[in-house]
């Protein structure tokens, strides 16, 4: 089997038009969903970059594989000690090559994020730049395609191949951006909760919506009002468009070769991105819905029925025991994924009752998400405006804009359960190290911003009110 797995950094599934969104962003991408499977409810079990990925190439959640930060305290990738690789849970990559799949990666991650583990099982690491990440797809397909046209052919590969363009910073040609400039805007958030946020003193808040000092043209400086956050959007957009664009350019290249229709497509995504939720623009920084919904799209030849959307709980995990299921290959039994090959094959399957996931970058939280409900427990807010315990109502409020804990106790005590349960089971596994969370908590989520770094900024520009609380807080 030929599979090509399209990983797109920060991704959220409702700005892709086979998501329902209203801008046709995605064309290439919705053509691959209608020939095959599109799944509704999948999420990242642990968020931003590093914690993911390390759950791509692990199969296993954050709490297990150690990977739970970006750097520091907590980013230590937990793994058997001693000479050889495990049996029970081995790198998804050396997985599939020992059962004589060619595994090649084309993404600087390991690069970017001095990840170790991630060249672990390839046959080929194309990083394709020095840029560490910031690569437009132009510069990913010109390495992917002279591939594809010497290689594509060939049986049993996994291609992996990553696109970054989502991500802040956009540096794509900027008349990606423009194309959107007379679309329509979605709704939230209104022109009186951008002025609400405008009070808010965090990074990536509506003030301050930066922490570089150079700003692509493309992006506004700060969100004042619902026309800086459509620039917002439209830039954010363009990336997914500018994507799209050379997705259609390896669809094009396997046309060529002949084998469009014989190709396995797998697209998702590392995690989403805030656009407004919780005040937070253009970033991934909590364990929030915005954050880890990501998209699932499955085309398997001669086994997914073509437009098939199936509603259901799933980890990211799972696509990892799912693809090993696929190729007939033991799923490890040290691996946190499950199989869900059965939806795909249109048998009869359900998804997981309810997800629990967490985040350890710039805050320390964890999640539990259920059909109705989410709930966060903050255990370190970092720079953030959080309460120690959130509930919402995803029914009647998903932009998640209402704590209703304290008219629900019952939820958040059924929640609180659910959480500590997983807790225990996962740390009361044989040989479990710490919860690398709690060496976050212990030095705090100060990475890419830190508190000393955000006081004297608060200071420079006059604020020096907030950064007196702000010193209060973590000194007292």
């Amino acid at each position: 089997m030929r599979i090509i797995y399209l990983d797109i950094d920060s991704i959220r599934p409702d700005h892709m038009g086979c998501y329902g969104y209203e801008r046709d962003t995605t064309p290439n991408i919705d053509r691959i969903a209608s020939e095959g499977t599109r799944f509704n409810d999948c999420y990242c079990a642990s968020s931003p970059c590093v914690p993911s990925r390390a759950s791509f190439m692990s199969g296993r959640f954050a709490v297990n594989h150690g990977a739970f930060t970006h750097w520091g305290p907590g980013y230590d990738f937990y793994y058997p000690e001693g000479d050889g690789h495990s049996e029970t849970m081995p790198f998804f990559t050396r997985h599939l090559r020992k059962a004589a799949y060619k595994t090649v990666t084309f993404s600087t991650f390991g690069d970017r994020h001095h990840a170790w583990w991630y060249f672990a099982g390839w046959n080929e690491v194309h990083t394709h730049s020095l840029k560490e990440g910031n690569e437009d797809a132009d510069e990913v397909n010109a390495a992917v395609i002279p591939w594809l046209k010497q290689h594509g052919k060939e049986e049993n590969y996994f291609l992996h191949i990553q696109y970054w363009d989502p991500h802040t910073m956009y540096t794509y040609p900027k008349e990606y951006a423009d194309m959107w400039k007379d679309s329509p805007v979605k709704t939230f958030p209104n022109e009186e909760t951008i002025q609400e946020h405008r009070r808010d003193i965090f990074p990536r808040s509506a003030s301050f919506l930066h922490t570089a000092n150079e700003i692509p043209a493309i992006m506004p400086k700060q969100i004042t009002s619902r026309s800086d956050f459509q620039q917002l959007l439209d830039g954010y957009d363009g990336g997914i468009s500018y994507m799209d664009r050379h997705v259609g350019q390896l669809l094009e290249t396997l046309r060529e070769l002949g084998i469009e229709d014989e190709v396995c497509f797998i697209i998702s995504a590392d995690h989403g991105e805030s656009m407004g939720e919780q005040g937070i623009y253009m970033e991934h920084a909590t364990a929030t819905e915005a954050v880890h919904h990501i998209p699932l799209i499955i085309k398997v030849p001669g086994v997914t029925k073509p437009g098939t959307v199936i509603d259901g709980f799933v980890y990211n995990v799972d696509v990892i025991a799912t693809i090993t299921d696929l190729l007939r290959l033991e799923v490890p039994s040290g691996w946190d994924g499950t199989s869900f090959l059965p939806a795909l094959k249109g048998e009869h399957w359900q998804g997981r009752d309810y997800l629990v996931m967490d985040h350890g970058l710039y805050t320390c939280q964890r999640a539990v998400r259920d059909a109705k409900w989410y709930y966060i427990r903050t255990y370190h807010p970092g720079l953030y405006r959080f309460d120690v315990v959130t509930l919402y109502d995803m029914e009647n409020d998903p932009n998640q804009l209402i704590n209703v804990a304290d008219i629900h106790p019952d939820v958040v005590k059924e929640m609180d359960h659910r959480l500590t349960e997983w807790t225990q089971q996962n740390l009361a596994q044989p040989g479990h190290r710490v919860d690398p969370m709690q060496k976050v908590i212990e030095t705090g989520p100060w990475k890419y911003v830190t508190l000393e770094g955000w006081v004297q900024r608060l200071r420079n520009e006059g604020w020096d009110e907030a950064a007196d609380q702000l010193l209060n807080k973590y000194q007292a």
